[in-house]
Parts: structure tokens; C-alpha cells; sequence
């Protein structure tokens, strides 16, 4: 069944990842779009839908009658015979004739002209029923389509997301190194001079070779996170450039619903629409299948015409007959039929029965997915208001982490220059000033996690997009 990616689509919010190079910014609204129209699931469920459609116009067109032509020529013997006749294993031969002492080879043309309708008027709903599977087929196609093209978008902002999280954490690494160079610099130089300790260069060295790893670490998740967008985008490019105008803000929507209480209508979320629309086409399964059990009312009615190359005169002179297509074929005698019937299977009742109960365990069935579910998104939602709270206090508390790492390492590098501070100092406070930066890296993307987490439980996805 089809289950809702908000685990898979969401978060390792710690890491994301994208590759940035110059070309034209790719933002989120453009990103979702391509994402939407390029997929290859979304086109296909697009033409399931498409085909669920004639399916719709195909049963109601099972309400008309059913008019039949045909026409046959044919040449050959009319020897009849007294006697019973079964045709084993094959079909027999229906020449019809005179009864005659012996048999005679004498042939003619013949021919059969037939037109008939045969109308099944009254079939205690059967054919109505089937209209209402392929109407609730259509909807459940429709809105599995529907259900797509949300997750699709989910998947699509949060890989945009995770990429954009990726690039500034790849930013962040590139300014580690930076200053591990400066320092090293500094270290050797001073070294060289005899002001400083030998290893005090050999360290600083080390510090650099760390942070370069960190580097192309932070580059590879970046790489990856490329791709997996270039994936959701259909496309083989993976270089990104991103827009990051909106990261460093609150989403409206957050501060917004701080102080409401919101009542959200899961009936509504795609997937929930989805999954109920499945509990409905077996439901209409179900009395489809039931009447299947009664009778069919038909009325027919039949013309026809025939032609032979034997008069009604052969039965007493065997040498009157012509073998002239024209005169073989040409219809001389005509007969028509009107008539109603009824034809009822009774065993059909013993053998649907099992078939119908089969069919109510499997709406059963679906039902508990569809129970499943609801009871997952609402615990989804509350997910996501512990996230997008949890998402704030770090989003407060970032900079001024930050801010602090940033004097401690300033106080450091200077006591260290002028001989006060230890090289392992130094460094304790390097690595706290790039454990804030990249605190701060993720704490700003993980704000529009929380809210994308949330527009995915509420099945609303305008509550994400419309911020941008």
C-alpha cells in the first residue's frame, strides 16, 4: 500500500546536501514545479487516471443493446437424413433438405442474411453497479494522482532543503580551514623565528589536514545531496545553485500558530482521500458482485433472411435445382422475431457467496490501512509541533553560541600569539567556533524542516509553499 514518505522525505535534518556552481538560482517554487512535471510516477499515475476514465464510459455504454449483423454465402449439398445426430468433438453441418432414399451430390449456392438485438433491459442493477466501480476507480486514480504530486513535493522541498543545508555547512567547513591556515601559518613562522616550540608547527599542521577531511566530507554530502535532488527534478544535472534569501527568517506560519490551537480535518489529507477511496471502489466491488446473483431480463429481436439455390419443387424432382450464384444467394423467404427472456444461474447464488465475503475481508482490510495511517498523521502532527518548538529555542539560542565562540577564539588566537595560551588552547577553541557556526547552519534550515514536517502531516502543503 501506499504509505506517506514523512520519515523517508524528512529528516536526517542534521545532514543535507548540494553542490553549488554559477548558473541561474533554482528556487523553491521553480524547483517543486519541475519536480512535478519531469517525474516519471506522477506521469504514470497521470495516465492510470486517464485510463480509469474511458473505463467509466465503457460501463455506462454497457446499457446499450447489443445489435448484431451478419451475412454468410455459402455452396454445398442439402442431403437430409432421419436419424439422431451429435457433433462430437467438433461442429456438424447444418445442411437441411429433403429426406431422400439415396444419397446425391447435387449442389447450389445458399445464403443467410441476420440482424438481431438482444437487450439486457433489467438486470436488478448489475450494470449500474458496474458504472459506480469504474466511477469510484476513476476518483481513487485521481486521487492517488493527487497524493502523488503532494509527496512529490514534500520529497522535492525537502531535498531543496537538506541540499541548501548541505552548501552552507560546506561554507562553513571552507572558513574552518581557512583560519587553521592562518594559524598554522602564524605557528610556523614563530617556530621558525625560535619564539615558538617545534611542535607547536606540527600541530597546526595536523589542525589543517583535520580540516581539510572536515572539508571534503562536508563536499561529498553536498555531492549527495545534489543528486538526490537531480533525482526528484528528473534530471541529470547536479550542480545547484540555490536561493537563500528565506533561511535566515522565521517562517510567518510558525510564529503565527504559536498561540492557536489548531483542529485539523485529516479527512482531507491526499493520502487519507486516497486510501478512502480505495475502502469505496470495494465496497461498490462488493454489490457488484452480489448482483451477480439474480436474474437477467433480455429482449431480442431477430430478422432474417435467406436465400437458395434449391425450389421448393426439389423434394420431388431432384434435377430442378440451379447452380447460379445469383440465383443462390438473392433472399426469397424472410422470417422476424420479437421476444422477451429471462435467464437465472441459481447456483450462482452458492458461488458468489464466498466471492462476496472475500471481497467485504479485503474492504476490512483496507480500512485498517486507512485507520493506520490516521492514527500515524496525527501523531505526525504532534511530531511537528515539538520539532517547530524545539526548532525555535535552537534557532534563538544559535547566534548567540556563535557569537561567544567567536570571542573565545579571538581571545585565544590573541593570548597565543603573545605566548599566553597553549597551541591546545587555540584549538579547543577553533573547534568550538565551527561546532557553533554548523549549529547554526542546521538550526536555521531545521525551522523549515519543522514547518515542511508539519505541512505533511497536515496534508495542507500551501502552509510550506506559501512562505516563499
Amino acid at each position: 500500500m501506499p504509505r506517506i514518505p514523512l520519515s523517508t522525505l524528512l529528516f536526517c535534518s542534521c545532514l543535507c546536501t548540494t553542490i553549488t556552481v554559477e548558473a541561474q538560482t533554482l528556487n523553491m517554487k521553480d524547483a517543486v514545479k519541475t519536480g512535478i512535471t519531469n517525474y516519471g510516477t506522477i506521469k504514470a499515475k497521470s495516465n492510470y487516471a486517464d485510463a480509469s476514465k474511458q473505463y467509466v464510459e465503457q460501463a455506462k455504454r454497457n446499457y446499450i443493446p447489443v445489435v448484431t449483423l451478419s451475412a454468410q454465402q455459402d455452396y454445398g449439398t442439402v442431403n437430409g437424413q432421419n436419424g439422431p445426430l451429435s457433433g462430437l468433438g467438433g461442429l456438424n453441418v447444418a445442411s437441411s433438405g429433403p429426406t431422400l432414399a439415396s444419397q446425391n451430390w447435387n449442389a447450389a449456392f445458399g445464403a443467410l442474411y441476420l440482424s438481431s438485438i438482444n437487450w439486457d433491459f433489467f438486470t436488478f442493477g448489475r450494470i449500474k453497479e458496474q458504472v459506480k466501480v469504474a466511477q469510484q476507480s476513476l476518483k481513487r486514480d485521481q486521487n492517488d494522482l493527487g497524493q502523488e504530486i503532494f509527496q512529490q513535493e514534500i520529497r522535492v522541498s525537502a531535498a531543496y532543503l537538506n541540499l541548501l543545508a548541505a552548501q552552507r555547512l560546506a561554507i562553513t567547513q571552507k572558513k574552518n580551514l581557512d583560519r587553521a591556515i592562518v594559524f598554522k601559518n602564524d605557528a610556523v613562522a614563530r617556530a621558525a623565528n625560535g619564539l615558538l616550540a617545534g611542535v607547536d608547527s606540527t600541530l597546526a599542521n595536523a589542525e589543517v589536514s583535520a580540516a581539510k577531511i572536515l572539508l571534503t566530507n562536508a563536499i561529498d554530502l553536498q555531492q549527495q545531496q545534489a543528486n538526490a535532488l537531480g533525482v526528484l527534478l528528473s534530471t541529470t544535472a547536479t550542480d545547484f545553485t540555490l536561493d537563500t534569501t528565506f533561511v535566515n527568517r522565521v517562517p510567518k506560519e510558525i510564529m503565527s500558530s504559536q498561540n492557536q490551537d489548531t483542529s485539523v480535518n485529516f479527512a482531507n489529507h491526499p493520502t487519507l482521500q486516497f486510501l478512502k477511496n480505495r475502502v469505496d471502489v470495494s465496497n461498490e466491488q462488493t454489490n457488484y458482485y452480489k448482483r451477480l446473483a439474480y436474474p437477467t431480463f433480455t429482449a431480442l429481436g431477430v430478422f432474417q433472411g435467406r436465400g437458395s439455390g434449391f425450389p421448393s419443387s426439389y423434394g420431388t424432382d431432384q434435377s430442378n435445382y440451379s447452380t447460379s450464384y445469383g440465383n443462390g444467394v438473392n433472399p426469397v423467404r424472410a422470417n422476424y422475431l420479437v421476444g422477451v427472456g429471462v435467464v437465472w444461474n441459481l447456483t450462482t447464488i452458492l458461488r458468489n457467496a464466498p466471492q462476496v465475503r472475500a471481497q467485504r475481508y479485503t474492504t476490512m482490510g483496507l480500512q485498517n490501512e486507512y485507520d493506520l495511517v490516521d492514527q500515524q498523521l496525527h501523531s505526525q502532527l504532534a511530531l511537528s509541533q515539538t520539532k517547530i518548538k524545539n526548532a525555535l529555542a535552537n534557532y534563538v539560542e544559535a547566534p548567540k553560541q556563535v557569537q561567544a565562540a567567536t570571542q573565545a577564539y579571538l581571545q585565544k588566537s590573541a593570548l597565543y600569539k603573545n605566548g599566553l595560551a597553549t597551541l591546545v588552547d587555540l584549538t579547543t577553541a577553533l573547534f568550538a567556533l565551527n561546532r557553533a557556526e554548523s549549529d547554526q547552519d542546521i538550526a536555521y534550515t531545521n525551522v523549515w524542516q519543522a514547518l515542511l514536517l508539519k505541512s505533511a502531516a497536515v496534508g495542507d502543503y500551501n502552509i510550506f509553499i506559501n512562505e516563499f
